[in-house]
């Protein structure tokens, strides 16, 4: 017998699932994939976006090439380890662990793919860095 103080309701939402995506989230996953394909179309990629966000930077912002590729690196370099741990599973969580190296080692670490997210995030930093240093009077 059960007792009003215990009883549950499923609740049904009509929002949207936070799993489903937008086709626009699909489309730069997709294409980021693909551009980590290669070595060369990952390096291609890094190097036109960063050099892209330098100028942005050094020519909106009155910012200086070699201040904004130090400011640049610093955000890539931070930014990298925060990227660092997505979406990693390790060697014990997917039962396969090779002889010899530490189980909690990662099975595919997809650095090329994070090193396009990195710098796709880091411009965009970058840019709002720069556009914050007058306003703070740096």
């Amino acid at each position: 017998m059960g007792s009003p103080c215990f009883s549950f309701t499923r609740r049904t939402s009509t929002a949207p699932s936070s799993n489903s995506s937008k086709p626009e989230d699909k489309l730069l996953t997709s294409l980021v994939k693909h551009l980590a394909g290669s070595l060369l179309s990952t390096i291609a990629a890094v190097v036109i976006v960063s050099a892209a966000a330098v100028a942005v930077a050094a020519n909106a912002f009155a910012l200086s090439v070699a201040g904004g590729l130090a400011l640049y690196f610093v955000i890539w370099w931070i930014l990298l380890f925060a990227v660092l741990p997505f979406g990693v599973r390790s060697q014990a969580e997917d039962g396969e662990v090779i002889k010899g190296s530490e189980p909690g080692a990662p099975t595919l670490p997809a650095l090329r793919e994070k090193a396009i997210w990195t710098t796709l995030v880091a411009s965009v930093v970058l840019v709002v860095v720069a556009a914050v240093f007058p306003l703070a009077g740096l």
